[in-house]
C-alpha cells in the first residue's frame, strides 16, 4: 500500500565550503559570440497554462495543463488528447496539475508520475500507467505520496517539481503554501525537497528551508542536483542540493507569513548559500534543465533557467564544483515567446519549452541550426 509521507528523516546540515552566491546582472551580460544560432518551432499551440513536458524513448511528447488535462504529440506529429481520471483535481491560483516525470524503466513499466492538487485537502504525487497507444492514463498508485500541504484558500506556493535522482529516487520539490512555519518544520513536507521510493511511496525529507521549488535539474555525468525557486520581491535562487541541507528560508513572523526576511537567513546555523541569486528585482525563475550534446557547441553543459516574469531563458555556466562562472540570456527566446514555464531536454537532444501566458500557450522545440 502506498505510504502517505508521514515518516520523515533529515540528515545533518551541511555548509558548502568555498561556495558563494553569484547575483544576476543579465542586462550587462551579452551572450558569447561563439554560440550557435537556434531555431525555435511551435510543436503545439492552443494550450492553457501548460506546466511540464516529458519525452518518452519512442519520441512521444506529453504535456500537462495546470487546470487539468494531458496532450500527447506522437512521433509522426499527431496531436492527441490523453484521457485521464481527474475528478479530484484541485486547481486554483498557482496549484493544479504540475510536475511530471517518466519512470527510468518506462519502456518496461509504462509508469508516469504527476504532482497535483487534490480536493482531499493536500497535494499528492500520483503514479499512472500510460496506454501503449498514448490514448489514456490509468491510476496505479493514488496517492504514491500524500500529505504535501495545500493552501486551499488561494492555491499559493504549491510547488511542485518532479525529477529522478541518479540513484533512482523520485525527487519532489514542494512549496511552503505561504505558511511561515513549514519550511523549518522537519515534520512537514512543505518547503522541502523530498526523496521518494517510486515503488513503495516511502518518503524522506532530503533538504529543507525552501520557499517554492519550481525547478529540479540533475547535472549529466554527476550526482549534482540543483533546485530553482521563487523569491518574494528579490532573490530568486538556484541551489546546489546536499542531503540534510537547510537553505535558509524562515518566514515565521510570530504567527504571520513574513516575506521581508532573506531567502537564505544568515542567522540559521549552517544555512547553505545559493549558488545564484536574482537579487532585486526577481526574474521569476521556473523550470530548469542542463543541455548536453556536441551539436549544442558552446551551450553544451549549461544550465538553462525558464523565466516567467522576465520572459525568456537564462543560461548559467558552472564550474566543476557547481559554482556559477558566467550567465547570459538566450537571444532567440529573449521576450519573443513571453513567459516560459518549463524547459526539458528531450531524448532526441532537442530542447523543449512550454509558455505560460494564459492565452494560446505553446509547446516549443528549440534546436541548434546546422
Amino acid at each position: 500500500m502506498p505510504r502517505t509521507g508521514r515518516w520523515l528523516a533529515v540528515g545533518g546540515v551541511l555548509l558548502l565550503a568555498g561556495c558563494s552566491t553569484v547575483t544576476a546582472d543579465v542586462d550587462d551580460a551579452p551572450p558569447p559570440p561563439s554560440l550557435p544560432e537556434l531555431t525555435v518551432e511551435t510543436v503545439v499551440g492552443g494550450l492553457d497554462h501548460p506546466w511540464d513536458v516529458v519525452q518518452a524513448t519512442d519520441g512521444t511528447l506529453l504535456v500537462d495543463e495546470r487546470g487539468g488535462g494531458f496532450t500527447a504529440v506522437l512521433p509522426g506529429g499527431e496531436v492527441r488528447k490523453v484521457a485521464a481520471d481527474l475528478p479530484d483535481l484541485f486547481a486554483d491560483g498557482e496549484t493544479g496539475l504540475m510536475g511530471l516525470a517518466l519512470d527510468p524503466a518506462f519502456e518496461a513499466n509504462r509508469r508516469l508520475y504527476s504532482c497535483q492538487g487534490s480536493t482531499a485537502g493536500e497535494i499528492r504525487v500520483v503514479a499512472w500507467v500510460v496506454a501503449a497507444d498514448w490514448s489514456a492514463l490509468t491510476r496505479a498508485a493514488d496517492p504514491l505520496v500524500g500529505g504535501l500541504p495545500l493552501n486551499e484558500s488561494s492555491g499559493r506556493h504549491g510547488g511542485c517539481r518532479l525529477e529522478f535522482a541518479p540513484d533512482g529516487a523520485l525527487l519532489v520539490g514542494t512549496g511552503d503554501t505561504a505558511n511561515g512555519t513549514l519550511p523549518q518544520d522537519p515534520t512537514s513536507l512543505g518547503g522541502k525537497v523530498l526523496r521518494a521510493d517510486p515503488a513503495t511511496g516511502q518518503v524522506a525529507v532530503w533538504t529543507l528551508g525552501h520557499r517554492n521549488v519550481q525547478g529540479l535539474a540533475v547535472r549529466p555525468g554527476s550526482d549534482q542536483v540543483f533546485s530553482v525557486e521563487h523569491g518574494p520581491d528579490r532573490d530568486d535562487e538556484v541551489n546546489l542540493l546536499r542531503e540534510g541541507g537547510n537553505y535558509g528560508w524562515d518566514p515565521d513572523g510570530a504567527g504571520r507569513y513574513d516575506e521581508s526576511v532573506p531567502m537564505t537567513d544568515p542567522s540559521i546555523a549552517g544555512a547553505v548559500e545559493a549558488v545564484w541569486s536574482s537579487g532585486s528585482p526577481t526574474l521569476a525563475t521556473s523550470g530548469a534543465t542542463f543541455v548536453s550534446g556536441g551539436e549544442w557547441a558552446d551551450y553544451d553543459g549549461l544550465l538553462l533557467l525558464a523565466l516567467l516574469k522576465a520572459q525568456g531563458v537564462l543560461a548559467l555556466r558552472l564550474d566543476e564544483a557547481g559554482a556559477v562562472v558566467d550567465q547570459f540570456r538566450v537571444p532567440e527566446l529573449d521576450g519573443s515567446h513571453g513567459r516560459i514555464r518549463t524547459l526539458q531536454q528531450g531524448v532526441d537532444g532537442a530542447l523543449y519549452a512550454v509558455t505560460d501566458n494564459g492565452d494560446d500557450d505553446e509547446l516549443l522545440r528549440i534546436t541548434p541550426r546546422g
